[in-house]
């Protein structure tokens, strides 16, 4: 067979997989009877497995009749046979301790509960397998919850007296406005009260330089003097960058200006099918690499202050470790928020990752030439499945309350496109092959290593992240040989990051790592630290000022090539 037919057989292959992951919402069948079959064997070969699993359901059964028992005594009340998880907010109210809702719920939690059981513990089942198969049968238990159905939920019940079924109506009303904006391509309702340039992402700057993948936005500085090192910040290309803009209390550029810094930012471009080919390299080179040769001539800055945010503060590591290797020394420090360096464990992330999961996700993307918004957008929805999807219909469609729309929400919406060679490079290198993290990682055809790195760094994790979950954040102690500070904060993977000062409830945890002291396990890292009431802010302008030079006159400003934020922010 010739190379040609080979080609036109296997590119026919790549068309139905991408057909099939329209379907399956770019979730691979193949993945997800590989984890089934290997739990299914392995429970089906296990006796000893299936009894104590038969053990169990009777004894959840015994405890929910001895609960029913104790209700009918005690008129239709008893104390809880089983709690909710922490995180689990959906039986909270109330209501859902009265007859009989109670009953509902505590039987669900039971079931789920023997369901963890049943699809955990299984003797030869891969761990990854184990944790799939644990997840999708979460999933499909939690379409099933009493609180996602209007007759058994109290609450709906309670609103739908209060309102005469009013409640449905609002709630068809804002179904169809959210089908109608879904099928325009509109953003969610509210979203339009933040406008970008205007009321998010307003901060004064201008923009200095442009190129086919970057905006390069300098900000006004806002005092008289400023310290000499400016700071560039790298964010992640998955969403718009103004997650580090957004209102004007809550911008972490302006809280960065008016401490004395002058602040620059990458404004990514989206890409589109013309840039499939763009890899991680070009993101380094046109993205990092660019922005610091644009800060040095135009400002005349010899060192500078960079800091990275999730993958934008990954591919600031490569970028750091690679200018390391090669003797570029203008990075006076690195600060990496939220960012991971080992992917070994990177959350619930994990459970897509693997060479089937991959190679489907490539054949979507192939068709394309990138992965789209809404692709990106259902696969975290879906690892947040109760906060985003059930608990928002519930909340709008059976209590036909409208949308709660924030700066971070409308910010959220405004999602962007991923280069099919750049996404099939993060996974593979990254996730699947950890080649970062174990010195495979190549860069201009040689290996780097994060040991090289002698810039000091602040590294940020954050508390709740199911993105990078701070135990994966916290593993670059084991990839450096540099002083590192390291802050544990309130919140997950946006809200933690945008936790400006006086924001209620934010606390955090801060320590510093010489380059030669001993490790500290993050367990016990937690214990040592005490938490500080507050936002980290201030740590990190403090931090930032302590290995900076004396203040001096700002530097000028271009040569302009358009107000901020630019043109590439407000690409569709």
């Amino acid at each position: 067979m010739s190379i040609a037919a080979e080609s036109l057989l296997e590119d026919y292959d790549k068309g139905l997989k991408a057909l099939a992951a329209r379907v399956t919402s770019g979730i691979s069948p193949i993945a997800l009877a590989d984890a089934w079959a290997d739990w299914a064997l392995h429970l089906a070969t296990s006796p000893g497995k299936q009894l104590h699993l038969t053990a169990k359901a009777a004894r959840k059964t015994q405890r929910l009749a001895g609960f029913l028992e104790a209700c009918a005594k005690h008129k239709g009340q008893a104390d809880c046979c089983i709690e909710p998880l922490p995180q689990d907010r959906r039986f909270r109210d109330p209501a859902w301790q009265k007859w009989p809702h109670n009953v509902m719920s505590q039987a669900f939690l039971l079931n789920q509960q023997w369901w963890h059981n049943a699809t955990t513990g299984v003797r030869g089942v891969t761990k990854q397998h184990e944790n799939v198969v644990e997840f999708a049968a979460r999933q499909m238990l939690d379409v099933f919850s009493p609180s996602n159905y209007p007759w058994t939920n109290p609450e709906v019940v309670a609103r739908t007296q209060e309102t005469g079924g009013m409640n449905f109506v609002l709630g068809w009303q804002n179904f169809l406005t959210d089908v109608q904006r879904r099928l325009s391509g509109e953003k969610p309702a509210g979203a339009e009260d933040y406008v970008v340039g205007k009321t998010i992402a307003a901060t004064s700057g201008k923009v200095v330089f442009r190129n086919r993948l970057i905006e390069l936005i300098q900000y006004a500085p806002t005092t008289e003097k400023v310290r000499p090192e400016p700071v560039l910040i790298v964010p992640a290309w998955i969403m718009k960058y103004y997650i580090l803009d957004l209102s004007p209390e809550n911008s972490l550029v302006r809280y960065l200006t008016d401490q004395g810094f002058t602040v620059f930012m990458i404004s990514w471009r989206n890409p589109d099918a013309k840039d499939r080919d763009l890899g991680m390299e070009e993101y380094r080179e046109l993205g990092i690499m660019a922005a610091l040769d644009a800060i040095g001539e135009g400002c005349g800055a010899e060192k500078v202050h960079a800091m990275g945010y999730c993958l934008g503060g990954t591919l600031l590591s490569i970028a750091a470790a690679a200018m390391a290797r090669d003797g570029d020394d203008r990075l006076k420090s690195v600060t990496l928020l939220a960012t991971q360096t080992d992917f070994t464990e990177a959350g619930e992330l994990m459970l897509f990752i693997n060479e089937s999961q991959i190679a489907f996700l490539e054949d979507m993307m192939w068709e394309k030439g990138y992965l789209d918004t809404q692709q990106m957008a259902g696969a975290f929805q879906i690892l947040r499945s109760n906060d985003l999807i059930w608990s928002r219909i519930v909340r709008q469609y059976l209590m036909g309350e409208p949308e709660r729309m924030n700066d971070l929400m409308a910010w959220n919406a405004d999602a962007t496109r991923m280069p099919y060679r750049m996404h099939s490079e993060y996974l593979r290198h990254l996730f699947l092959d950890n080649d970062l993290a174990e010195g495979r990682y190549l860069v201009d055809n040689e290996p780097i290593a994060m040991i090289d790195i002698r810039a000091p760094v602040f590294l940020v994790g954050t508390e709740r992240d199911h993105v990078a979950p701070w135990h994966s954040v916290y593993k670059f102690h084991l990839l450096s040989d540099t002083e590192v500070t390291f802050v544990l904060t309130s919140g997950g993977h946006n809200a933690g990051i945008v936790s400006e000062p006086g924001h209620p409830g934010r606390r955090f945890r801060i320590q510093t790592r010489d380059h030669d002291a001993k490790y500290v396990d993050p367990e016990r890292w937690v214990e040592e630290t005490p938490a500080k009431d507050g936002s980290w802010w201030p740590a990190l302008a403090d931090w930032l000022a302590a290995r900076s030079g004396d203040p001096v006159a700002p530097p000028p400003i271009g040569p302009a090539i358009c107000d901020a934020p630019g043109t590439y922010v407000f690409q569709q």
